[in-house]
């Protein structure tokens, strides 16, 4: 073999490795490893998520999580964040086009709200199962409150009222109550056949109405 021959030899080599392992920039590397997270949140729950096997699936070492994270509890609270941010948006897109100040914005948060619990069961249940209760990070409560404001300026509009007032709170609160309490009996299987025979988005248009009249 000539030395021309040994060196594209060694250097099939080396692509051939480099390819079995993943490479990540430093912000790729955080964001690999809450997906990561929050697919084995998803498939097995938090209680049942552990930081190698996020490593495993993310394709790194069991030394790469501290580099962007603390501990385990750190990359949970990374997955809740990732998902509250899914969940504002979702709302906001889902009000693009309907009218202003009419029920029917509520109604679409609504469906978002509950679709988001539906499509995402571990993260929803990661953030309102009592985890995040334990948790004193001021990002946690601000994600909340901003998901709860996209709720409040809509009613504010419906009942044209200029600002969040305690009677906007009000009834706010009795559409969120509603709607949350909703979507944790649709993830049960049983609760939610004794309501199979009503059209979700008919039951969110008239809770709308009502509580907005």
């Amino acid at each position: 073999m000539t030395s021309t021959e040994k060196t594209l030899a060694t250097a099939s080599k080396t692509d051939r490795g480099s390819v079995k392992k993943k490479s990540y920039h430093h912000g790729d590397l955080r964001a690999a490893l809450i997906e990561a997270t929050r697919q084995l949140v998803e498939e097995k729950g938090p209680d049942s998520f552990s930081v190698s096997e996020a490593c495993k699936l993310a394709g790194v070492s069991t030394a790469a999580p501290y580099k962007h994270f603390k501990d385990k509890t750190e990359m949970l609270v990374a997955v809740v964040l990732e998902g509250m941010g899914r969940h504002r948006q979702n709302m906001l897109k889902a009000l693009e086009g309907l009218p202003e100040g009419s029920p029917e914005r509520i109604t679409a948060i609504g469906m978002e709200y509950i679709a988001f619990a539906q499509n995402e069961p571990g993260v929803f249940r990661l953030k309102f199962g009592g985890f995040t209760d334990r948790i004193a990070d001021p990002r946690l409560e601000e994600g909340g409150q901003q998901s709860f404001g996209i709720l409040l300026t809509e009613v504010a509009k419906c009942l044209g009222e200029q600002g969040i007032t305690d009677e906007v709170r009000r009834r706010g609160f009795l559409l969120w109550s509603f709607v949350h309490g909703l979507s944790f009996i649709l993830q049960d299987k049983g609760l939610a056949e004794k309501g199979s025979e009503f059209e979700l988005h008919d039951l969110l248009e008239d809770v709308s109405e009502r509580m907005l009249s």
